[in-house]
């Protein structure tokens, strides 16, 4: 009767592609933008700001509510471009749009300053790290040489 203690079990490691990565990257980014204005809600008077018509960046219109629609389109659609768009173009868009929301993500940062908000900042730096990742993966896209 052979002994399980003596055999060596090694795991699978297998590669993970760099659109599978990047993917994966902007899906965590947009859990935490998701969970952050969720989070925002439990914070005192939030919520009878925003039925007063008062959002974090000013008065809330018809069109400023288009307007942040529209730029939190932009990483949900990354998670699916990302996978599907050719390697140029994808990371051209990865570090050009990863870039913007990597310097968007700084300026919340930096502008957070209420107690409450705590976990905001918190949700802020974690994006920035995750969005500097896109950025570094993207840049370091794996090139393929051909020959003649």
């Amino acid at each position: 009767m052979a002994s399980n203690r003596s055999k060596n079990i090694h795991l699978e490691n297998l590669p993970v592609g760099v659109k599978i990565k990047l993917s994966a990257l902007w899906a965590s980014v947009m859990f935490c933008y998701v969970y952050g204005d969720f989070f925002s809600l439990f914070v005192p008077d939030r919520i009878q700001k925003l039925i007063d018509g008062h959002s974090g960046v000013g008065t809330t219109t018809p069109y400023s509510l288009l307007a942040f629609a529209m730029l939190m389109t932009i990483p949900s659609l990354m998670i699916f471009l990302s996978l599907v768009l050719k390697p140029s173009i994808n990371r051209s868009a990865n570090i050009g749009i990863g870039s913007l929301f990597t310097l968007i993500m700084i300026l919340i940062l930096f502008t957070t300053t209420s107690k409450w908000m705590i976990f905001y900042s918190y949700l802020a730096l974690i994006e920035i790290i995750l969005t500097s990742l896109i950025i570094c993966y993207a840049w370091k896209w794996p090139k393929q040489t051909t020959t003649n």
